[in-house]
């Protein structure tokens, strides 16, 4: 009983400060929820409800509560396998995906994606950057001016730049990108955080990229556990939508 009450207000703690981050999505309600299936399970456990259930449905609960612990730590798994993922020289192009943008610049996400871009963009001249992302309803201006005005005071040289200013979500900022490039004979990087290279990836190869490669930056190791069950959610989403493959 313990353990749940304590997974609980964890999870509870946890949502807070992942709300007070501001970062633009309301994926916090998620530990809020968690937190009170922890409350409940514990008070479940107290009153000894769980030897009160039909033996048929306590066995399908279990059954039920290993598939989906196996499907989570699978697609857990092929997240962290793109972890690493470096990319090669001379690429043709690279995509740097949107995240939120404030008055005061990137959000520590999406800096940490610039930077590595404008990382790879200094070792590799002849490459072109596509900065992608729309304008969201908390963002003064769209993601992907955000991201050139970055990259410009970086000292990036403006024709090497190309903004796409439309996409809502990373399966549009995989496909409009695609309009400024040759997908079947271009040389393409995506460049995103670590937890978000896997699903960056099997998008683009879904939208039948032939040569992509991932060059992934890195993260807060903080706000991991939120990023990565927001990328398993995310995940099972494309893949039921049809918009992307675990492999």
């Amino acid at each position: 009983m313990y353990i749940f009450l304590l997974l609980g207000i964890l999870c509870i703690i946890y949502g807070i400060i992942i709300m007070m981050a501001n970062s633009g999505s309301a994926f916090f309600v998620v530990w809020f929820a968690l937190g009170i299936c922890g409350f409940l399970a514990a008070i479940a456990v107290h009153l000894h409800l769980w030897t009160v259930l039909p033996l048929l449905l306590r066995r399908l609960f279990m059954v039920g509560i290993i598939l989906g612990t196996l499907c989570f730590l699978l697609v857990e798994s092929l997240i962290l396998s793109s972890f690493s993922a470096s990319g090669t020289p001379n690429l043709d192009y690279i995509v740097v995906l949107g995240a939120q943008v404030k008055r005061s610049g990137p959000a520590l996400t999406l800096k940490y994606r610039l930077d590595t871009a404008y990382d790879y963009l200094t070792e590799n001249p002849d490459t072109i950057c596509i900065v992608s992302g729309g304008q969201g309803y908390n963002e003064p201006w769209s993601e992907a001016k955000g991201m050139k005005d970055y990259l410009l005071s970086k000292g990036i040289d403006e024709s090497r730049i190309i903004m796409e200013d439309q996409s809502v979500n990373t399966t549009q900022n995989i496909l409009y990108s695609s309009e400024f490039m040759n997908i079947e004979n271009d040389t393409i990087g995506i460049v995103t955080n670590n937890f978000h290279m896997f699903r960056g990836l099997q998008l683009a190869k879904k939208q039948n990229y032939v040569n992509v490669c991932g060059i992934a930056a890195p993260s807060r190791t903080f706000y991991l556990p939120n990023n990565m069950l927001r990328e398993f959610c995310g995940i099972i989403k494309d893949v039921i939508t049809g918009h992307m493959k675990l492999w």
